[in-house]
């Protein structure tokens, strides 16, 4: 049963339920929400249509309080039905716009100053995933010198985005083999995606023409392939990037031992957090996940708010992991600003 099925009533007093528990984290009674409010009817009438609501499903009686407190239900009717979505104040935009830092600094840096600083201002746990590359298509690499025996493979990728990559040699390698070996390179794997690239650059260098050194050089890109092109780049495959947890920890549904480590448990596996994120459907705008729709147990005391961004033709993931008790109109139009901004830097 959706919001579309209560009443007026049920509706005015349901949004102050929520509002009165997203506030104090205390359950709401009838006479709070009368003083609160003045809904304009009685306490008495405020009580029964909270009791009906709790036949609904939308209000939890709590067995030491005479009050009630939204459950799952009505966050999700809230968010769908019932909620005004909030304005960045001009404060938390200039911050963002701060924290998040310059257009050239690399997308790790941007992107973890985005988690970080979309957290604090929150108060949820900041959470971003890094664009998916296996996909992406290559459009030119460059060799440059870093020691006798080591290389920088500076790898040039569709949308703009740039990836560095150490590439280890035995000994002193001659600039005329260097730029021998860039040619190759790009003439053989430019335009082809890196997951491409990892599964047949064998096949691709080797009826080359280059010289014996050049041959060398490039069989140590045939061998190391799953590291030079595969998912070791940084942020490849959409990796997580966290906030502070500390900005949680806090907050009164923590103050429970059990809680906090189900906190903890998922900032420490960071894999299975990404996954939770990765599986959740990303449509344009802001996707929302409360409590038992995730499909992790350990997320069942959580809401996730997330929105893509971009870089260029690559899309990721930023938003906040909280309490199902959260300031949703606030949450969400600070994602969605900070999803925009994302974009407006790496685009």
């Amino acid at each position: 049963m959706g919001s579309e099925q209560l009443t007026s009533r049920e509706r005015t007093v349901l949004e102050a339920v929520i509002q009165t528990y997203v506030e104090t984290a205390e359950p709401a009674g009838s006479r709070t929400l009368s003083r609160r409010f003045g809904l304009g009817v009685s306490p008495a009438t405020i009580r029964n249509t909270m009791s009906d609501l709790e036949e609904k499903g939308f209000l939890a009686h709590p067995h030491t309080s005479a009050g009630r407190i939204p459950t799952n239900k009505a966050y999700r009717a809230f968010v769908d039905s019932l909620l005004t979505r909030g304005q960045v104040a001009v404060v938390e935009r200039n911050r963002l716009a701060h924290d998040i830092g310059r257009a050239d600094s690399p997308i790790e840096t941007i992107l973890r100053r985005a988690a970080q600083s979309l957290g604090v201002l929150a108060q949820e746990l900041g959470v971003a995933l890094g664009p998916t590359l296996a996909k992406t298509v290559l459009r030119s690499l460059d060799l440059v010198r870093v020691s006798s025996e080591r290389l920088l493979m500076v790898l040039q990728l569709e949308g703009g985005v740039a990836r560095t990559v150490f590439v280890e040699v035995h000994g002193e390698i001659a600039d005329g083999v260097l730029v021998e070996v860039t040619a190759v390179l790009n003439e053989r794997l430019a335009g082809l995606s890196l997951d491409q690239i990892s599964a047949t650059v064998g096949s691709r260098l080797r009826d080359t023409s280059a010289g014996a050194d050049a041959r060398e050089l490039l069989n140590i890109f045939v061998q190391d392939a799953g590291v030079l092109f595969g998912p070791t780049l940084p942020l490849a495959d959409g990796a997580l990037v966290l906030g502070q947890a500390s900005v949680l920890a806090g907050q009164p549904e923590f103050s429970e031992a059990e809680r906090l480590r189900r906190l903890l448990d998922l900032t420490e596996s960071p894999q299975s957090l990404a996954d939770a994120i990765r599986g959740r459907p990303q449509a344009h705008g802001i996707s929302i996940t409360i409590g038992h729709e995730h499909a992790d147990p350990r997320l069942e005391d959580f809401t996730m708010v997330t929105a893509e961004y971009h870089a260029g033709s690559l899309a990721g993931v930023i938003g906040v992991i909280g309490p199902t008790r959260m300031p949703y109109d606030k949450v969400i139009a600070l994602v969605s600003h900070t999803s925009q901004l994302l974009t407006e830097l790496l685009d």
